[in-house]
């Protein structure tokens, strides 16, 4: 017989739980069976607060060691490296070769685990690679070291957000993906810092003083991958941070929420969720806010420095735009939530990232780099809030556990192909204008909020149909068990929007 992992819970599991335990009178008035259940405001907190800060903590350390090559680049690495022509794009492009084909069987991988032990062990491999790209001599050892780092780095971004999945319902992911991937824009600007503080080592030990970005924070990174094997939470059954009575209410409020979703595992899950073509319209909005965010972390000090502003300044002024677009990530993330939409959100701020970069395409920087800079603000504000919104709308229409791990891995490997499109669109023969690499931007943006209104139309659609279908044959909520096979499509799956 095979064996049952952590997070799958059944009614006998809740039986057990329920019979043996003395649950907090706070938890006690729930609703009748069938109906949703929110979950508790004491243990929520609890739950954000002993999972949201280190997998923050673990996206910081990713962000940076993905991003750290443009402030490298920006403290003397491609004139000591020879960084000549495209050489600069082609070892930014190679990280997300490995990084986009491996995050579906990552996620596969992930199932078969604990994320206490992958998420940390993959973690452990990138900081040892971003610790040895200090002292890399050439070219060559440049593009080897980046493929490594997309190799190891590719289970991270599925995986914790596959792992939110676990722990929030469907209406009540968008906010805790927020809060972990506003890391990111905080790495944006904690990054350009501490560049601009690393580069005042240049000579010491005999590295150059972007080999001491490397090395710094690839020992962050090793660090925060030792905490995770010690902190990181594997699923609700088995948090020892909560209380008996606690860990039930949670695990009741998590099946009732996937009650009409089967829980085994079977390759046709994986086989219809490729196959889809609703998932493909997510990956087509996806790749739209992907090219355009990479391409900012990765060119971010490349184009200020083109807009007038010298190496070291450029490093800082980095800050103020992910700073905003850090905010911006969370507020987005809370209020998606509170209404119960993702959609028309995505559409909102993909328009603010148009307006951002069109700012960006219209300016002279012999003239105007005020307006070109605000752009720039802009752009992260419109961006960065775009992806979490993306992640928890994507899995929230997926269905059951492993549907929504390789939609998530499908968005994360299939979008960040992006990442190879970004890294050759700003070339170094069109700076100070960059025309070609913000109107291809542009077009993606636009392409992310055409897609976008379409899928919202489409899941509109496709629940009106099933509610009519539901008066029409008399289809209540007690009979979910009927339709527990069909996943998604059972009559009373409700796409969000």
């Amino acid at each position: 017989m095979a064996e049952k992992t952590d997070h799958q819970v059944n009614d006998k599991d809740w039986e057990q739980h329920s019979g043996s335990l003395v649950v907090p009178d706070a938890l006690e008035n729930q609703p009748e069976d069938g109906e949703p259940m929110p979950v508790d405001p004491r243990v929520r907190r609890k739950v954000d607060w002993n999972l949201i800060p280190l997998i923050a903590a673990l996206y910081l350390c990713s962000f940076l060691d993905r991003g750290n090559i443009g402030n490298a680049k920006v403290a003397g690495m491609a004139t000591d490296l020879h960084l000549i022509g495209n050489r600069y794009q082609i070892a930014a492009a190679v990280f997300f070769i490995p990084y986009s084909l491996m995050e579906v069987p990552c996620n596969v991988l992930l199932k078969l685990t604990r994320p206490s032990i992958w998420i940390p062990s993959i973690m452990l491999v990138w900081g040892l690679v971003m610790f040895s790209m200090a002292f890399v001599k050439s070219y060559q050892g440049l593009v080897v070291a980046r493929f490594f780092l997309g190799l190891a780095e590719a289970g991270l971004p599925p995986g914790v957000a596959f792992l939110i999945t676990m722990w929030y319902r469907r209406a009540d992911q968008a906010r805790p993906i927020s809060f972990y991937f506003s890391s990111a824009t905080v790495s944006g600007a904690f990054g350009g810092l501490f560049a601009y503080l690393l580069a005042k080592l240049d000579g010491r030990g005999g590295l150059h003083g972007w080999a001491w970005i490397f090395l710094i924070e690839g020992l962050m990174t090793i660090f925060f991958a030792l905490v995770g094997f010690w902190k990181l939470p594997d699923y609700p059954s088995t948090a020892k941070f909560l209380t008996p009575g606690e860990k039930a209410h949670l695990i009741e409020a998590l099946k009732r929420d996937n009650e009409d979703e089967p829980s085994h595992f079977e390759w046709k899950f994986v086989w219809e969720t490729l196959r889809s073509p609703l998932s493909w319209i997510q990956t087509i909005i996806y790749i739209g806010m992907v090219v355009p965010l990479y391409s900012f972390s990765l060119f971010l000090p490349t184009i200020i420095t083109a807009l007038g502003f010298s190496a070291n300044i450029a490093q800082l002024m980095t800050i103020p735009p992910y700073a905003l677009g850090c905010l911006v990530t969370i507020l987005v993330g809370i209020a998606s939530d509170r209404v119960k939409v993702r959609g028309p959100f995505v559409m909102i701020c993909s328009l603010l990232g148009i307006i951002g970069y069109v700012m960006l395409y219209a300016t002279s920087p012999k003239h105007h780099p005020g307006v070109g800079y605000a752009g720039t603000m802009l752009a992260a504000m419109g961006v960065f809030p775009t992806v979490p919104i993306m992640l928890a709308w994507g899995s929230g229409n997926a269905g059951n556990s492993l549907k929504k791990g390789v939609t998530i891995g499908l968005l994360s490997g299939v979008g960040n192909l992006g990442g190879i499109i970004s890294s050759f669109i700003y070339r170094t023969q069109d700076s100070p204008r960059f025309h070609l690499g913000h109107g291809i931007v542009l077009g993606f943006l636009c392409m992310a909020f055409i897609a976008s209104g379409a899928a919202i139309f489409i899941y509109d659609k496709l629940n009106k149909a099933r509610e009519e279908r539901c008066v029409r044959e008399g289809i209540t909520t007690d009979r979910k068990a009927e339709f527990t096979s069909l996943g998604v499509d059972s009559p009373l799956f409700r796409y969000s929007l």
